[in-house]
C-alpha cells in the first residue's frame, strides 16, 4: 500500500505552475477513500464545497451491541467535515488540516443512517486565511447536529481544528 500525505492530496500543479482548487468529486474521494478507517465505514460525502460540508455515516456495519450506531463512528462521520472543510476552503497542499479538540453530546439513541452538516461563514474563512498566512496556523470551530433519517438530532458536536503551513 502507498503511503501518502493528507496535505499531497489536494495539490494538482498545472504545466504552467498554477495549483488548482480541489474539485467536489475530488473531495468526496479523498474523504471517502484515503483514510483505510473512513473507507471501511462506509461514510459518504454528500457535500463538500467551501463554507459548507454534509456527509452519511450508514447504519449497516456501524452497530453497537444495543442496535443503534456505534458511537465511534457517530464521532468519525463528525470530526471528517473539518478536513474536508480546510482541503475545499483553503490552498491545497499550502496548509494541513488537523483536529486539535472534538466534544460529542449523545442526545438519543441513532437509528439508521445518520447524517452530518457544518457551515463556515465566508467572513470566518478570511479570518483563518489571514490568520496562516500571518502566522503559520490558524484555530477554528465547526459546530453540527447528527441527524436521523427522520431529522432527529441525535448528537451534538464542536471541534476545534487547525490549518498548518505545510512548507
Amino acid at each position: 500500500m502507498t503511503s501518502f500525505r493528507l496535505w499531497q492530496i489536494g495539490v494538482v500543479s498545472l504545466a504552467n505552475g498554477v495549483v488548482m482548487k480541489l474539485t467536489e468529486d475530488m473531495l468526496k474521494g479523498f474523504a471517502e477513500e484515503k483514510i483505510e478507517f473512513v473507507k471501511r465505514s462506509g461514510l459518504k460525502v454528500l457535500d463538500a464545497k467551501a463554507g459548507y460540508v454534509r456527509c452519511l455515516m450508514p447504519a449497516e456495519g456501524n452497530g453497537n451491541h444495543f442496535g443503534t450506531m456505534y458511537a465511534g463512528a457517530m464521532f468519525t462521520l463528525a470530526e471528517i467535515p473539518g478536513g474536508v472543510m480546510a482541503l475545499a476552503c483553503f490552498e491545497p497542499g499550502k496548509y494541513v488540516p488537523l483536529l486539535k479538540n472534538m466534544s460529542i453530546k449523545y442526545l438519543k439513541p441513532a437509528k439508521g443512517d445518520i447524517t452530518f452538516e457544518t457551515l463556515l461563514a465566508k467572513d470566518e474563512i478570511n479570518r483563518i486565511a489571514s490568520d496562516a498566512q500571518e502566522n503559520g496556523k490558524a484555530d477554528f470551530i465547526l459546530t453540527g447536529e447528527l441527524k436521523d433519517s427522520e431529522g432527529n438530532v441525535v448528537a451534538v458536536t464542536e471541534g476545534l481544528y487547525q490549518v498548518r503551513s505545510s512548507i
